[in-house]
């Protein structure tokens, strides 16, 4: 949808009775700091770090954990979406207690307890892979696609394992969308982890999310293709239902967001947030969905920098639109774009260890 400039920024709505009290995470692609916000739009909190700050979440030690900007000189990944040149760990002071430098690493990460990180990689397959690999359009003769890896990684920064994701796909069922570049076969975007420790993937470029199990046995679910669209950032709930953005770009109807609560034992959307028209709520790109403790959604629509919380009832009761603009990636114009949002509660540990 298009907004006005005119469009108020910062905090439009708050509804006190029913919102879930909290502070808000969130950053601007391409800039270089993200900040913490209360649920009255006033800023309690800031990072800041010369080499960006994309993305990123808080450690339960009270840490941001976070992906930098997209590395300089990088022919292989340049201008893909997602792109970042370093992992790292910043305290609340902003110090750098912890990096990991890899120009192929992407979008997302998994801090585990024992401090190793699962972090999404970009491969470079050759023509066994291009010749094989089905849909997109080309920009012209390529010797490789990217393909997308899960590697883990110690706290010293040493490769532990690498799960390639691609040796599990289908060439014949995991195909690329015929409005998507050729240059990625997947365009992993998220991962998370279950309940049960195995892998929860989405992949843009072929409408698929997925669990893929952490032992190397392949996907023991796979789901999306022609039910959602180029969506983002699927998390498991407690009750073993996947909530999801589903972005609807590139649908065969009217291009509109929705996020959906999908049951992976019947394939079946049991609950689902879509805006009235359904396009005034839409992100072609990015974005995230977060079920909070008291059964509220937090959304990011991230291409337009609205972040906002619904009930179970689709009421908004919490309305913010990102007033931190920054030059974008690509440098050709001003944007306040959000890849993903995170919520935490007061009494969250990360919270109580970040401010004691």
């Amino acid at each position: 949808m298009g907004r006005s400039i005119h469009h108020p920024l910062g905090l439009i709505y708050k509804d006190e009775s029913s919102l879930c009290e909290g502070f808000v995470l969130f950053s601007s692609i391409g800039g270089d700091f993200a900040v913490l916000i209360d649920v009255d739009g006033n800023e309690v909190h800031k990072w800041e770090n010369p080499d960006g700050i994309t993305y990123g979440y808080l450690l339960p030690n009270g840490n941001l954990l976070c992906r930098t900007n997209p590395p300089k000189e990088n022919k292989f990944v340049k201008d893909v979406g997602g792109s970042s040149n370093k992992l790292i760990e910043l305290d609340r002071n902003s110090n750098v207690v912890w990096e990991y430098e890899n120009p192929m690493i992407h979008h997302d990460f998994i801090r585990l307890k024992n401090g190793e990180t699962y972090v999404l990689l970009f491969d470079i397959l050759g023509e066994d892979f291009t010749s094989k690999v089905l849909g997109g359009y080309s920009d012209g003769p390529s010797e490789y696609i990217l393909g997308d890896s899960i590697i883990r990684i110690s706290q010293k920064g040493e490769i532990l394992e690498k799960i390639q994701i691609y040796d599990h796909l289908d060439f014949t069922q995991d195909v690329i969308c015929p409005l998507e570049s050729r240059r990625e076969w997947t365009h992993a975007n998220s991962l998370n982890l279950t309940l049960d420790n195995n892998f929860l993937v989405s992949f843009r470029s072929t409408h698929t999310v997925g669990i893929l199990g952490s032992e190397n046995q392949g996907f023991l679910w796979k789901w999306g293709p022609g039910e959602t669209f180029h969506q983002h950032h699927p998390t498991q709930l407690s009750n073993l239902n996947i909530l999801l953005f589903d972005n609807g770009s590139h649908s065969k109807s009217l291009e509109h967001s929705r996020v959906i609560e999908v049951n992976p034992f019947r394939n079946e959307i049991v609950w689902q947030y879509s805006g009235s028209p359904p396009n005034s709520f839409y992100s072609f790109n990015v974005s995230s969905a977060q079920r909070l403790f008291n059964g509220n959604t937090f959304i990011c629509e991230g291409a337009h920098g609205r972040i906002f919380e619904v009930t179970e009832s689709q009421q908004i009761v919490w309305e913010y639109i990102n007033p931190y603009f920054v030059n974008s990636l690509r440098g050709d114009f001003d944007t306040n774009q959000v890849f993903r949002a995170h919520k935490y509660s007061l009494s969250d540990e990360v919270i109580v260890n970040l401010f004691r």
